[in-house]
């Protein structure tokens, strides 16, 4: 794939449409936290019928399980179905990758906060349900998630273990029976402040003087509501500021074995630590296409400035350090689309990219992005740093993708590790 087809763009001028016209009046809004970016998501799944793609193809999927398993019971092989892409991507994807990715850009250079929103509710609270849950589990779950009416939140990052999320991990279960009991504490949780379910991983305490950082890590699933589960108020955030950040907290919340994905510790629903570092994968390969959005628009932004924008009776864009300026944009613009492409092609051949290429992906693409506003806010120079002009928001929110799905020193980790082929 070298460029988008007829079809893609016509796809990308239908979303142009719904951001002028749902979108871009709301941003101030969205920005400030008073418009919670729900409803809009809702209108803009049903304006494109994701919605009802969603609910048919999560009733489509739980039916196949469905026979399968009754097959399995009455002693017969199951048919073998065509394995979904990606594990939950199949749900959320349904075939249209180049649809999906083109969708995810368009929002972010407006909204980046909406498109986070989303990612984290489908792309992986759904996503970890579908692929470690039990069929009852998907039932209860997911046909209430993927068409959005309910929103969901995937909490794994502690105050004192972002980059260490396992190993630092305190937020803990023990036995008590048939139940466990579920203490500690999560931060910076997207859609925290309002999730309807919440998937959280938590290390099983089972008194046995295991050292903690070996401890087995075990995945739950929770609903708001529940007697010990606290919900704090959105945080107040330098960029993403449309997408409610916050924490949960977890006293002594009762969880039956009905809510731990896989009802078993021992099956692959069990330790969730593979269920977490494939959702990495999927969430750090997407962070090029938000990349590309904020690009999209600093570059759009600033070719129009550059023209219209005069000084000492010339517009700007005759001045070489500008020229300078939108070519090294154009330059990041190329590698980034670039990217994406791959990452369609990729997924139409169901090849997804290990942890250390999405790394790669999510270091090189959030470092374009946030270079790219940077010098978007200088070419527009005391405009730019007015919020007004729009590229100082771009800028804002492309720096918390250095930061978002794992800091990019850890992403040098990954591509180190998966280089060396170490796991230490």
């Amino acid at each position: 794939m070298i460029e988008w087809s007829e079809t893609d763009l016509l796809i990308r001028d239908a979303i142009r449409e719904f951001i002028d016209k749902e979108i871009r009046p709301n941003v101030d809004a969205l920005e400030s936290g008073e418009l919670p970016p729900y409803d809009i998501i809702r209108k803009l799944f049903a304006s494109f019928g994701v919605d009802a793609m969603a609910r048919e193809a999560i009733k489509g999927l739980l039916e196949k399980q469905k026979e399968k398993a009754a097959a399995k019971a009455a002693g017969e092989e199951p048919a073998k179905g065509k394995k979904s892409k990606g594990g939950g991507l199949g749900i959320e994807l349904g075939g249209q990758e180049g649809m999906a990715l083109i969708a995810i850009s368009e929002l972010a250079g407006v909204s980046l906060g909406i498109v986070a929103s989303i990612g984290v509710s489908i792309g992986l609270t759904a996503s970890t349900i579908l692929t470690r849950g039990t069929l009852a589990q998907k039932e209860r779950w997911l046909p209430e998630l993927v068409t959005f009416e309910k929103v969901g939140a995937w909490a794994i990052t502690e105050p004192d273990s972002g980059s260490d999320a396992f190993g630092g991990m305190k937020t803990y279960v023990r036995r008590d029976g048939d139940e466990y009991v579920l203490n500690g504490q999560k931060t910076f949780i997207t859609n925290g402040p309002y999730a309807d379910t919440m998937v959280v991983y938590a290390k099983l305490d089972e008194g046995d003087g295991t050292p903690h950082r070996d401890r087995k890590v075990l995945t739950f699933v929770l609903d708001k509501g529940m007697a010990g589960l606290t919900q704090s108020k959105p945080f107040k955030k330098m960029g993403m500021n449309s997408s409610p950040t916050g924490e949960l907290f977890f006293d002594n919340v009762r969880v039956g074995k009905d809510r731990l994905l896989g009802e078993s510790e021992e099956t692959k629903g069990g330790d969730g630590k593979d269920s977490a570092r494939e959702s990495f994968s999927f969430e750090r390969m997407g962070v090029a296409a938000l990349s590309l959005g904020i690009i999209n628009e600093c570059h759009r932004l600033c070719v129009e400035y550059a023209k219209s924008r005069k000084l000492w009776g010339q517009e700007i864009g005759r001045f070489q350090l500008v020229q300078l300026k939108l070519a090294e944009m154009e330059i990041a613009r190329i590698n980034v689309q670039n990217m994406v492409f791959q990452t369609i092609e990729s997924l139409r051949a169901g090849k997804l990219p290990s942890l250390a290429e999405a790394s790669a992906m999510k270091l090189y693409s959030s470092r374009a992005a946030t270079e790219v506003a940077m010098e978007a806010v200088q070419l527009f120079g005391g405009n730019g740093y007015m919020a007004e002009y729009r590229v100082e928001q771009l800028a804002r929110d492309a720096k918390s993708l250095m930061i978002y799905a794992g800091s990019n020193e850890i992403q040098v980790t990954h591509i180190a590790k998966g280089l060396l082929g170490t796991s230490r």
